[in-house]
């Protein structure tokens, strides 16, 4: 025993004390350890929305992994990426998370994936110097309630928990659009009226407390309980304040001695600092005052809840202008469509017949080419006003030629919708012109060689803003853009404006004759005209509404004030919003192209869709999805364009480090002998026991 403890004193016993150390430091890491990640884009991390989703579950959730064993090359490290993403869910979810892998050369297993309606993909093997194919699992089932999905053929890491994090929260939302809420949060449901209206003949307005009531009472009980209504009678010195905060209708009236009075109606379903204003007003009919929205209350309800507390799944897509088909894949909005369809849905809409629906969280106008009415831009700009979102692909101008004859040359004709006055009061205006670009996309045609296309910039990410729509991207291509300055918008304190994306400082304007044949364009020669041009920004904050007053319709007014009796002809009720109740969003690009198939991969890889799903996501709530999406390492594209210094920077990296290093080595061995002989020649000169390599080898 004394000679072990003495061997373990000495010096001896050193490199097995290490190595007892290693085992013994794997053992404790394996239980406990912590995670570094140092990418740029956080590759590796949980996105705070995946954190938060997992963290709220009701219900129990679980994950079925099917990988086969013994992947070869790239396809192992995405089994390891899909196991190791796992882990960190589990480590932030609560008790109603788990997973499970299997192993897949059990035939149990490979029948239960099958009834998940999982498959076998075919992948490419490289084994005795042959290249060859071999069937693999590679998916995986989510199960959560009574509803099953799967996400299968994942030959790549890249998206994965976008993938799975989208799939769990459509899930959640269709199973109860209350399931993210924390467990007391309660939503508020406010009826204000004024005691004084009672005093006029208003059609329905002895009921109104108590339908709303019996409306509530089922609505409430369906939504586990979760709503609370109350009745308000505000002061007729808080009523102004109250209509600017939610929109809720004044009504004006004067009184026999002449002196001006009013009063309030309207109801409010409110969560924290968002809230929905349900439709039920005071209205004229042909018979005089009425109350109008309690028909449709339970559906109304519904929809201001979903909007209110889940994320928003409907997307209105404004049609009856020319605007690009959503079930044309070959020219028009199919593509966009489709990329769109794991989380949203387009909604149709006619605003010159439809309303905005209580649920739609936001409207796309993609490429309009004739005029809006008076009245279909007073829909737009109200609901952008109660804190909607409107998102505007703009075109200045449109090709009429393929409209007469196959093969004739383009005839780009200016494009008149009556957007403009919208645009110009939120501090937007865009020019009547087409943005070209020295720094734009190029292809080798037959017979010419190389052309540019200047009226398709190609943006790389100092181009583009640090901000989640556009954050980690590069390489992005725009199309046949017109100019957008924004500069009264930047004056506005109430709006924050982010310049999304910008061409380089080599752009200039087309303006008038618009020709867009490559080898008729020429770059200026007065490099002065050329500056940077916005391709696409994003305003966000309280708005100016670009109408005085609601747009009247005279026939119809005019018959309900004949048919009104003298007491009610004394009654003016105000519905306008003169400024922004809630903060909105808008985003403007000067292009529709840039949502065509031209631009948009079916599986929305390249980085234009990307970027456009970036945009909807973030108009729709969703933020966090954006950074989710473009977590990918392949987003860091190189950014010399010249030959020669591309070809320098590969030749740079192939050997370049490995001289860097050897020469780094080099001067650090020279550094210490010259530090060795200048301790030698201090210190211990006459030491005869130094022995030079010379000597050595004699």
């Amino acid at each position: 025993m004394k000679k072990f403890v003495k061997w373990l004193k000495s010096p001896a016993s050193d490199f097995a004390l290490f190595v007892v150390f290693l085992v013994l430091l794997n053992l404790v890491s394996s239980k406990a350890f912590f995670r570094l990640d140092l990418t740029e884009p956080k590759s590796y991390s949980l996105s705070p929305a995946s954190r938060q989703l997992v963290k709220t579950l009701k219900e129990p959730l679980s994950i079925q992994v099917f990988f086969s064993s013994n992947l070869p090359a790239p396809y192992n490290s995405v089994e390891q990426y899909v196991n190791d993403i796992l882990v960190e869910y589990k480590g932030q979810a609560n008790s109603n998370f788990n997973y499970h892998v299997y192993n897949m050369d059990n035939p149990e297993s490979q029948t239960m994936a099958s009834d998940y309606g999982l498959r076998q993909i075919q992948i490419q093997e490289i084994a005795n110097n042959e290249v060859g194919f071999k069937q693999a699992w590679m998916g995986v089932a989510v199960i959560y309630a009574d509803s099953i999905q799967t996400i299968d053929g994942l030959t790549s890491s890249d998206g994965f928990e976008y993938k799975l994090t989208t799939t769990i929260s459509k899930m959640i939302a269709t199973s109860d659009s209350l399931a993210l809420l924390p467990e007391n949060d309660k939503i508020k449901l406010t009826l204000y009226i004024s005691d004084e209206l009672k005093n006029f003949k208003i059609s329905g307005l002895d009921k109104l407390e108590k339908s709303v009531n019996a409306v509530y009472t089922d609505f409430n009980r369906r939504n586990q309980n979760r709503i609370e209504f109350e009745k308000s009678v505000p002061q007729e010195s808080e009523i102004s304040s109250i209509a600017e905060h939610y929109g809720t209708q004044i009504i004006n009236w004067s009184e026999k001695d002449g002196k001006n009075r009013s009063g309030i109606l309207g109801l409010v379903l409110e969560h924290g600092d968002s809230f929905r204003l349900i439709p039920v007003s005071m209205q004229r009919s042909l018979f005089g005052y009425v109350i109008a929205g309690l028909e449709n209350l339970e559906d109304s309800l519904s929809q201001a809840l979903q909007s209110l507390v889940s994320k928003t799944m409907e997307i209105g897509y404004v049609t009856g202008h020319g605007e690009a088909d959503l079930n044309d894949s070959q020219t028009g909005a199919g593509m966009l469509n489709s990329l769109v369809s794991d989380i949203y849905t387009f909604r149709e809409l006619n605003l010159a017949e439809d309303e905005i629906p209580l649920n739609i969280g936001s409207l796309l106008l993609n490429g309009p080419k004739t005029e809006f009415s008076e009245k279909e831009l007073y829909k737009i700009d109200q609901f952008l006003m109660r804190g909607g979102n409107v998102l505007f692909f703009t075109d200045a101008f449109k090709d009429e030629a393929s409209a007469y004859a196959y093969g004739q040359q383009p005839n780009y004709v200016p494009v008149k919708t009556g957007l403009e006055k919208l645009l110009n009061a939120y501090g937007i205006s865009t020019g009547a012109d087409m943005i070209m670009d020295e720094n734009c996309f190029t292809q080798t045609q037959q017979g010419i060689g190389k052309l540019s296309l200047y009226y398709a910039p190609v943006l790389q990410k100092k181009n583009l803003a640090n901000h989640p729509v556009s954050k980690n991207l590069g390489y992005v291509i725009f199309l046949e853009n017109s100019s957008i300055d924004v500069s009264e918008a930047e004056k506005n304190a109430d709006v924050k404006v982010t310049k999304l994306a910008q061409s380089s400082a080599k752009s200039w304007l087309m303006k008038d004759k618009i020709d867009l044949n490559p080898m008729a364009i020429y770059p200026p020669s007065d490099k002065s005209v050329e500056k940077s041009e916005n391709l696409m920004v994003l305003l966000e904050g309280k708005f100016s509404s670009a109408f005085d007053s609601e747009p009247s319709e005279n026939e119809t007014e005019n018959a309900a004030d004949l048919a009104a009796d003298s007491e009610a002809a004394q009654i003016s009720s105000k519905n306008h919003l003169s400024k922004s109740t809630q903060k909105g969003k808008i985003l403007i690009s000067g292009t529709s192209a840039i949502l065509t198939p031209q631009l948009l991969d079916e599986n929305g890889k390249e980085p234009m869709a990307m970027l456009v799903r970036n945009a909807i996501d973030y108009m729709n709530g969703n933020e966090d999805l954006c950074t989710m999406r473009t977590k990918g390492l392949s987003l860091n594209f190189l950014t010399i364009t010249n030959a020669a210094a591309a070809g320098f920077a590969k030749l740079f990296n192939q050997f370049g480090l490995a001289v860097v290093v050897a020469l780094a080595g080099l001067f650090v061995w020279r550094k210490r002998s010259i530090r060795r002989s200048a301790i030698h020649d201090r210190y211990n000169p006459d030491d005869t026991r130094t022995i030079s390599r010379s000597a050595s080898k004699k």
